[in-house]
């Protein structure tokens, strides 16, 4: 590294171009990239989207559905009512990529009272139709006392994207200044805050910009434009605090090239293992075979990648140029050689390191204690903010036409596959058979099917109806018998939790039985979602173990660093989840409680697992060269810790500011996900690394440096040539 730092050097003008060309380039498909964003990412390969193809294929359902709500009020007569009704539908059916209308003014069970709605069908996905939703609401017009709003699966997606991007401009609107106020107190003068907020951006654009190359193999989630600059300027920032600290010390005393070499070879070195753990910690994600684990994973390494790159050459070029220049414009003058709060505070816990451990740990069990009832739900409708149009449409339209035991939430597509045709005798019977023995469920409150709405569950009387001049089946028949297949839709019991209708869906379709049986639906999308994050996490999470006990055991050449380290962070990630189940789940320091979304877990853990690395191995680096040069754990602690003290304060301030600003959004993951990564790294910068940290250096002494017999070796030749 020290040579990589002299190179740069040399090379200055020729790094800082080429990063100029690479960031005007990039820039120009970053700002591509929220068009070719959208849904929530839950998209999963398994029984549920085969269901959903045989929907669309066989028995003809739209790719999606709009729902245009009407609303009128006292004072408007009928005809107005009816006339704007016929208006707006007939407006909205001339669309170009509307194949379908279903009016209130023929099917009459939608209207009720003053409320009626109509349902847009469309052959294309809920994702793809940004442009459609643009354009049914420059047609759909409010008249004579009557509000037109829309809502469904492609209003939301549209919607949520909205406010994804609004969401991020608020955030970065309170973290950015706040940050430069921190960067400010921590160097003093206005050039060299400035510097670490310069790389972030450019991070961030570059990934962003490469991020929209993913699109043409990747279906990318709208998440991800919360995620990639999440990561990428807090992590960005964190990388250029160490280094330009490291080069402010450098410079006192060496001239620029030298200081330039130097501080790549110590701060350098432990950008490369911070960026190795936080890589390794996003890298999980990919086992988990659903696209918003796979779309994050991607993002996120890309950013970590170019954080790392940036710090390593672009901002080392930077300095380069500016030399002894990194202090003008001086605001307020910093003391770097005062101890400061944190220094008197590890001298306080190590003259009592095992009470202090026992406390810390203590606080750390009782928070985390609210994590045994946390319960988890895949983001739907309430990920959006109430005061959107999709929102307050679809709660309204619920309300008045869903009937409870009728709701999404308690339905379960069965298709039955049969050997011969759906309506011949011989498969109606096994249907029946099959039905039977479903509805006689205790967990089913009701089906309904060809059998249920022809009132006879006997397959002789339901051919005979069939066949009867003018049947009333006629007309339904199509809806629920195609080929070889018919629709069953099943309601479970309201009362039942989403996890008792997970255990359901997934017991039922584990058998086997012959007709055939195909399951899709609210609680079937949602098994397998769970299902595949409970049998893949655990896969990530032994990859991101190990991979990083053995990065910090080969940083550190030590064993019970690594495990030390890997042990407080889980400590200290279970406790935040006790308190966002707090928060959120109890309904405590908010206005109404909500579900816990399932990616936070995940998310936090593979995210922060890896940024809280980088305070760990800041400290134990410094830590490390002084015990090399000193063979004196306590000592090289405490001064360790005196001169990280303020940078790793600094960071983990930043760091805070830019994730807990999403706390202030309005999309309720990213409101979660900002306000759980908060709190793990203020509980890693003060639980941790304030105490836990040094009462442990303290008990262990020198078996912290224990590598296999080997640092003893070394202690004694020290010993020696003293």
């Amino acid at each position: 590294m020290y040579r990589f730092g002299q190179f740069i050097y040399r090379n200055k003008l020729k790094m800082i171009a080429l990063w100029v060309i690479a960031i005007i380039g990039l820039s120009f498909f970053a700002l591509k990239l929220p068009d070719v964003l959208s849904g929530n990412g839950f998209e999963f390969n398994g029984e549920y989207k085969k269901t959903r193809s045989i929907l669309e294929e066989d028995f003809k359902l739209p790719k999606s559905n709009i729902i245009v709500l009407f609303e009128r009020g006292e004072d408007v007569s009928d005809s107005d009512w009816t006339s704007t009704i016929d208006r707006n539908l007939d407006r909205a059916g001339k669309l170009d990529n509307v194949k379908g209308v279903t009016s209130p003014l023929e099917q009459h069970s939608m209207l009720k009272d003053n409320i009626a709605y109509a349902v847009l069908s469309f052959d294309e996905k809920a994702e793809n139709m940004g442009d459609a939703v643009g354009q049914l609401r420059s047609v759909l017009k409010d008249k004579n006392g009557v509000s037109v709003s829309i809502t469904g699966e492609p209003v939301m997606v549209k919607d949520l994207n909205e406010a994804s991007q609004k969401d991020l401009a608020k955030a970065e609107m309170i973290g950015l200044p706040i940050a430069l106020i921190v960067l400010i107190l921590a160097f003093g003068s206005l050039v060299a805050a400035s510097i670490p907020l310069l790389i972030g951006l450019v991070s961030i654009l570059a990934a962003m910009g490469i991020v929209y190359f993913y699109s043409y193999s990747f279906d990318l989630t709208i998440f991800i434009l919360n995620i990639v600059p999440m990561i990428g300027l807090s992590l960005s920032i964190d990388f250029a605090l160490l280094l330009i600290n490291r080069f402010k010390e450098e410079i006192r005393l060496k001239p620029v090239e030298e200081a330039i070499a130097s501080t790549l070879a110590t701060a350098g070195r432990s950008i490369v293992f911070s960026a190795m753990c936080v890589f390794i910690g996003l890298f999980g994600l990919m086992f988990i075979q659903i696209d918003i684990f796979q779309n994050v994973a991607l993002g996120g390494v890309t950013v970590v990648l170019l954080a790392a790159l940036s710090a390593l050459t672009f901002l080392p070029a930077i300095l380069s140029l500016l030399g002894k220049r990194i202090h003008s414009f001086t605001i307020i003058k910093v003391n770097t050689e005062k101890s400061g709060l944190w220094s008197r505070f590890a001298h306080f816990v190590m003259r009592r390191p095992a009470i202090m451990a026992i406390l810390a740990l203590a606080l750390l069990v009782f928070a985390l204690l609210p994590v045994r009832s946390m319960v988890l739900t895949v983001p739907g409708i309430d990920a959006l903010p109430p005061a959107y149009e999709a929102r307050e449409a679809y709660d309204l339209y619920e309300k008045t036409f869903v009937k409870k035991e009728k709701a999404d939430e308690n339905k379960v597509v069965a298709i039955i596959e049969t050997d011969k045709q759906a309506l011949e005798k011989e498969s109606l019977k096994q249907s029946a058979a099959v039905l039977e023995k479903i509805t006689n469920d205790s967990k089913v409150d009701s089906t309904e099917s060809l059998f249920t709405l022809s009132k006879t569950n006997d397959p002789d009387k339901l051919v005979a109806s069939l066949a009867a001049p003018e049947s009333p089946l006629a007309d339904i028949a199509p809806k629920f018998a195609a080929d070889n297949k018919m629709l069953v839709n099943i309601y479970l019991k309201d009362h039942l939790s989403p996890k008792e209708k997970q255990e359901w869906v997934r017991e039922m379709a584990a058998k086997e039985r012959n007709p055939k049986i195909h399951f899709g639906g609210t609680a079937k999308f949602e098994q397998e979602i769970f299902d595949e994050i409970y049998k893949k996490a655990p896969q990530g999470l032994l990859l991101i173990l190990v991979s990083t006990f053995l990065i910090l055991m080969l940083a550190f050449r030590s064993v019970l660093i690594p495990i030390k380290a890997i042990i407080m962070n889980v400590l200290s990630l279970s406790a935040t989840f006790g308190i966002v189940a707090w928060i959120f789940q109890e309904g405590h320091l908010i206005s109404e409680p909500a579900s816990i979304a399932l990616i936070l877990p995940v998310f936090v853990f593979s995210l922060v697992f890896g940024l809280s690395m980088d305070y760990e191995v800041f400290l134990i680096s410094r830590i490390h060269e002084i015990y090399g040069e000193t063979q004196n754990n306590d000592h090289a602690t405490l001064t360790g810790l005196i001169s990280t003290s303020k940078i790793i304060t600094s960071a983990a301030a930043i760091m805070i500011v830019i994730t807990g600003a999403f706390a202030f959004t309005d999309v309720m993951p990213v409101k979660q996900m900002g306000v759980g990564i908060a709190l793990a790294i203020f509980l890693d910068a003060t639980v941790v690394r304030m105490v836990l940290v040094p009462s442990l250096m303290k008990l262990l002494g020198d078996w912290n440096w224990w590598f296999f017999g080997l640092q003893k070796k070394n202690n004694n030749a020290s010993n020696k040539k003293g």
